[in-house]
């Protein structure tokens, strides 16, 4: 059984050419359009889910981000044969100093 969040985010991927990203206030937008900014925090706890399950790739700056640790701004596609998903170190672009 899928959420409404899940099929959200399945059907706004399914009619975009392979590779291409959703951004994910899209799909909050559609969710819940007149207070979509409160629907961002359960937009990316499912995008994350979805993700460790393969279903979606999670993108910070355009490259596959572990669904456990990336941090800002993201982005959503469907797999493509090659990815590779970080599993380690956080995904947020800054190096510790």
């Amino acid at each position: 059984m899928t959420s409404p969040i899940e099929d959200a985010i399945l059907s706004q991927l399914a009619d975009l050419p392979p590779g291409k990203s959703i951004d994910p206030a899209n799909v909050a937008r559609v969710i819940l359009p007149e207070r979509w900014q409160r629907a961002l925090g359960q937009v990316r706890s499912t995008a994350v889910g979805m993700a460790r399950q393969g279903q979606v790739v999670i993108l910070r700056h355009n490259k596959p981000a572990n669904p456990d640790s990336f941090k800002g701004v993201y982005r959503l596609r469907l797999p493509m044969e090659g990815d590779v998903i970080p599993t380690s170190a956080p995904d947020d672009g800054e190096e510790d100093q």
